[in-house]
């Protein structure tokens, strides 16, 4: 078994005079002797047997060798950062990973800034995603496979705060045919529609949601196909208020004149697994979570 010649010791002393402009810059940056920057730098274009770097002015600047073979070092450089700051986090108690189940009525828009916060505050936890509809996130929990999951409903055995609330509005594209009567809307009028429902991603106990009255349903895997078969015309449905609000604001869709029925709420909940032995990452996320609903309300936030 053979071992590289060079080390990546080597390597960073070469970045640090490039970086600080020549070697007396990079002992201090460094903080060692300019003897062993010297002697680091000499020792390791002698192992390669190339030129690395030549005096440009003041200033240290790489050969063309050297500019190639430091541009292939510093992946390698980061890589071995990285891997102490993991290293270091797992020796502090910190998870080397966080599995998080989230519903689809979550924000998308939030769920990434609050990922994007937690990235910065845990650097060495990578997250496992899974986006599930329904009883997907409930069944993540049940199953084991989650750390910290947001639900529809918490299950049983487990203990959740409610976060936010959704508003799911009934609406249709402009020239659907139920818009077209001059009358409140009752369930016999949209028993003859088509209507779209997203499924439930769980596998236990799939469960529906809303109004299914009508026999010309059509179910769809993603939340954003079944707007877009509203938004065409294909379909009416009882949408996300904080997904269409967009829509409703320029008219691609609009609010169906319903006797009775035209909006419910569904609620969200934060689950931590194991509240008593979740570790400081688990909750550092959850509280990136929270984090991001707060954002838009002092109270509990509504998605409208």
């Amino acid at each position: 078994m053979q071992f590289p010649k060079t080390s990546l010791e080597q390597w960073r002393v070469l970045q640090a005079i490039v970086e600080h402009g020549g070697f007396a810059q990079a002992a201090t940056a460094l903080n060692r002797s300019q003897s062993a920057v010297s002697y680091a730098v000499a020792r390791l274009q002698e192992q390669l047997g190339v030129a690395l770097l030549v005096p440009e002015g003041r200033r240290m600047k790489l050969t063309e060798a050297g500019e190639a073979l430091l541009r292939d070092a510093r992946p390698l450089l980061d890589a071995a950062f990285e891997l102490e700051r993991r290293a270091r986090s797992l020796r502090e108690g910190w998870e080397p990973e966080v599995r998080l189940a989230v519903d689809g009525l979550y924000p998308t828009a939030l769920l990434l800034d609050a990922l994007t916060e937690f990235a910065a505050r845990c650097p060495a936890t990578r997250v496992q995603l899974h986006e599930e509809i329904l009883s997907g996130a409930e069944e993540a929990l049940l199953r084991g496979e989650v750390d910290l999951a947001v639900v529809n409903r918490v299950p049983p055995g487990f203990l959740g705060d409610q976060i936010a609330e959704a508003e799911f509005i009934a609406v249709a594209a402009p020239g659907h045919p139920l818009h077209q009567q001059n009358a409140p809307l009752h369930a016999d009028d949209l028993a003859a529609f088509t209507q779209v429902v997203v499924r439930d991603s769980g596998a236990r106990q799939p469960r529906d949601a809303g109004w299914l009255g009508t026999g010309r349903r059509w179910t769809v895997s993603n939340p954003e196909t079944a707007i877009a078969m509203v938004r065409v015309g294909l379909a009416f449905a009882w949408l996300p208020h904080h997904r269409i609000r967009e829509f409703l604001a320029t008219g691609t869709l609009v609010s169906l004149p319903l006797a009775s029925g035209a909006s419910y709420r569904s609620a969200l909940h934060l689950v931590v697994a194991d509240e008593a032995g979740a570790g400081p990452a688990t909750r550092k996320l959850a509280d990136c979570l929270r984090e991001q609903l707060v954002t838009q309300s002092s109270e509990r936030p509504t998605l409208l």
